[in-house]
């Protein structure tokens, strides 16, 4: 018996070492609530009025070959009839802008997320929670990180309230 015990926990060990080596972790809190609002498929608009994919701007930063972007219906607001972002824009709060990228022309491999909820706990100075999860439902960068790593390339010139659709799609 004790031999069964000791065995047990030696295994139980080795196993939350090795899933806490990996690279990507489980989503929890933010991350997962962010998670579950982007898999969500109704009730958005997609950039341009199109869902179309669209292969990664010379501008982006992320690995993936395409992009599909989208917006709930608080953020469509600060769309044009076009489906382009207004040029004087500012998200209200309750807005979520979904960035889609495709790993292929098939697959979502990661969900770029951002969520307009001022006074959040994950939010940046500009009331902005910063999400990048994996489709498989792991943490890319977790949100508790305020987009630390995003936040500089999304406050280049010819932003719109952090949003680079229209600069590298026109």
């Amino acid at each position: 018996m004790k031999i069964s015990i000791i065995t047990l926990v030696l295994l139980s060990i080795g196993l939350t070492t090795f899933s806490s080596c990996s690279k990507d972790q489980i989503l929890i809190g933010t991350d997962k609530e962010l998670f579950d609002m982007s898999t969500a498929i109704t009730g958005f608009t997609w950039f341009n009025n199109s869902s179309v994919l669209l292969e990664k701007s010379s501008g982006s930063g992320h690995p993936q070959p395409f992009v599909k972007t989208r917006y709930n219906q608080i953020a469509a607001t600060q769309l044009d009839s076009a489906g382009r972002i207004k040029s004087d824009a500012s998200f209200p709060d309750g807005s979520l802008i979904v960035k889609e990228l495709y790993d292929n022309s098939t697959d979502i491999g990661t969900y770029a997320i951002l969520y307009k909820k001022a006074g959040h706990a994950d939010a940046d100075a500009n009331g902005w929670v910063w999400g990048y999860v994996n489709n498989d439902e792991t943490v890319s960068v977790p949100a508790s990180t305020k987009g630390a790593s995003c936040i500089n390339c999304h406050s280049q010139s010819e932003n719109i309230d952090y949003m680079l659709m229209n600069k590298f799609y026109p």
